[in-house]
């Protein structure tokens, strides 16, 4: 089939149900093309090719309106809906984003990256047709993993009440990222046992209607529910069963390492690329599990992400118990860490930046009000790290370091790291976060404390005089750098690694009066509430001049990380040049 004729829904809705199965194997083979050169979110789209072909069969996008839950499994939609070339042209493979994007096509309703939301999204489309008396389908595209998120049951509670429209279909492979965990997913086995004939059913006893489809993977029996169901006056659940992976034997065997990969073997299945340098993931795996074998109180918390510390199926059963999956629930697990600490555990919490905004109730009141010392492992908070719009990691030091009671720090280095996680695992003082350094892992031979309960102590590795760079994290070396830089233009540059990020070392910053007229800050995090503003706040009434560096407020969209650092004037050689002109304007 010429997949290149195919423009708009319009061009499927004329075939005929047998057409419509070749147009599904065409697409999978074209799909797993691209994603063994491009990478990608590779077994949920390969588990949502026939689903995706029905819904656009049997309704009228973007007249009646389909909300993707977290939207990874969107590229077969995105394919339907005027891309095509995205995903059959190696030149263009790069020109569309990994998730639903409204800028990009009308058939998109909304940027999703985040779990959890299409039934609360949906709802609220549901509910401005009604009232607006409009007249149009509207779809919430559910995966089973999306269910352990609160906001999913909250969608789901109110969209059973709106008495008209409102149809969600439940993609269930019997998987999240890894292996499914929650009450819920009993039921949903209970319902695949009894092919949906269960007495015990959740979505019936939240009122809505039910429909269970076996065979996910069959066109014509998802063409034939769908159908059923649409222009229905009340809420509906069909619930499909699928395969994460279909079609693709690596990716059905390896359910887990084939969420989400980079290039790969089409033949084998085997990565093109396998780094033999160090991560974080491992070194916080091996860190930790060594840590639980000697401290029977420690516990590792993941909210659905076990691969982003190093987790893998081995690892957790190594640890047992005491490695906790709470499914995709950040709020759960930072509230669970409260309780747990409560009950004299040490709870450690390894979290993406970016999914951590999800808890921010929970960081004030569950865990700071109340004093737990719970520690966060923040990662891929750098803008080295991810670089969807969805995902960006730039915003944790704002959002954390500025709820009262909070230790944030941020190592320079992996041996800086151990250090900073051994005294927050051992202390029971105060909540602990620990951003962890972005870009490659960067070893020191420096000697690093093994306390740090003198809080905002920090730390000056070079002594100069009329300037004085203060790099956080990932940025300190760039500060050494354009110390380096400076000390060739004749100028000695005081470097200070700052080690908190939640609160300064004022005994440090008026010492720097005596001698410095300028404070240069580079941090690996949005400006605007960052720790450079706290610097320059402080300063606000004295003669020091202040420049900080660090990112800006936006959200940005597939960016070039080296380019962004050089946009913002972040790099050792331009923050060199801008503190020379500075000292010159001053002198």
């Amino acid at each position: 089939m010429d997949l290149q004729k195919i423009k708009s829904p319009t061009d499927i809705q004329s075939m005929t149900v047998g057409e419509l199965s070749v147009l599904c194997d065409d697409l999978r083979s074209a799909l797993l093309e691209r994603l063994s050169i491009r990478g990608g979110h590779i077994g949920p789209n390969l588990g949502m090719v026939e689903a995706t072909v029905a819904l656009h069969y049997v309704f009228d996008s973007p007249a009646d309106k389909i909300v993707f839950d977290v939207s990874h499994q969107c590229y077969v939609h995105k394919m339907l809906t005027g891309r095509m070339q995205a995903f059959t042209n190696p030149d263009e493979y790069g020109t569309v984003s990994g998730f639903t994007s409204p800028a990009e096509s009308p058939h998109d309703l909304f940027t999703i990256g985040h779990t959890s939301t299409a039934a609360s999204l949906a709802s609220g489309l549901a509910k401005a047709r009604d009232i607006r008396g409009e007249r149009y389908n509207v779809i919430a595209v559910v995966g089973d993993g999306s269910l352990s998120g609160g906001e999913a049951f909250e969608g789901l509670d109110y969209g059973a009440t709106l008495g008209s429209n409102f149809i969600v279909v439940i993609n269930d492979n019997d998987m999240s990222i890894a292996p499914n965990h929650g009450g819920i997913y009993d039921n949903l086995r209970l319902l695949r046992q009894t092919d949906g004939q269960a007495e015990c059913n959740l979505f019936k006893a939240m009122g809505y209607k039910y429909l269970y489809v076996a065979y996910g993977n069959d066109v014509r029996s998802l063409v034939d529910a769908f159908l059923s169901v649409k222009d229905s006056d009340s809420p509906v659940v069909v619930h499909i069963c699928t395969q994460k992976g279909k079609g693709y034997a690596p990716a059905e065997a390896h359910k887990e390492s084939f969420h989400f990969g980079a290039p790969f073997d089409l033949r084998t299945g085997e990565p093109l690329h396998i780094s033999e340098q160090q991560n974080y993931a491992t070194i916080f795996r091996d860190h930790m599990l060594d840590a639980m074998e000697r401290n029977p109180e420690v516990a590792v918390i993941t909210a659905g992400t076990p691969g982003v510390l190093g987790f893998g199926p081995a690892e957790r059963a190594q640890a047992g118990q005491r490695f906790i999956d709470v499914g995709i629930a950040e709020q759960d697990a930072v509230a669970m860490a409260a309780g747990m600490a409560k009950g004299g555990m040490r709870p450690v919490f390894g979290v993406v930046s970016s999914f951590l905004q999800r808890s921010y109730d929970q960081l004030s009141q569950d865990v700071s009000i109340n004093g737990m010392p719970v520690v966060l492992n923040i990662f891929h908070g750098s803008v080295f790290a991810m670089n969807d719009v969805t995902h960006l990691g730039w915003f944790d030091t704002a959002l954390v370091s500025n709820i009262p009671g909070w230790v944030c720090l941020a190592p320079t280095c992996k041996q800086e790291y151990l250090a900073m996680l051994d005294w927050a695992m051992g202390q029971k003082k105060h909540p602990v976060a620990i951003k962890l350094p972005g870009g490659a892992v960067v070893e020191s031979r420096r000697s690093f404390p093994t306390d740090y309960s003198e809080l905002n102590r920090s730390e000056v590795t070079r002594h100069g005089s009329k300037v004085a760079i203060i790099g956080a994290g990932t940025f300190f070396r760039t500060a050494e750098e354009a110390a380096d830089i400076l000390a060739d233009s004749g100028a000695n540059a005081t470097v200070i690694n700052p080690r908190f990020l939640s609160g300064l070392d004022i005994a440090l910053l008026d010492e720097l009066k005596a001698n410095h007229v300028l404070t240069v800050t580079v941090e690996d995090g949005v400006l605007s509430g960052g720790f450079g503003e706290k610097v320059a706040a402080y300063y606000g009434r004295s003669a020091m001049r202040v420049a900080c560096y660090g990112l800006p407020k936006e959200f940005r969209d597939r960016f070039n990380a080296s380019e962004l650092v050089k946009e913002c004037r972040m790099t050792a050689g331009q923050i060199a040049s801008d503190i020379l002109g500075m000292l010159g304007a001053h002198s």
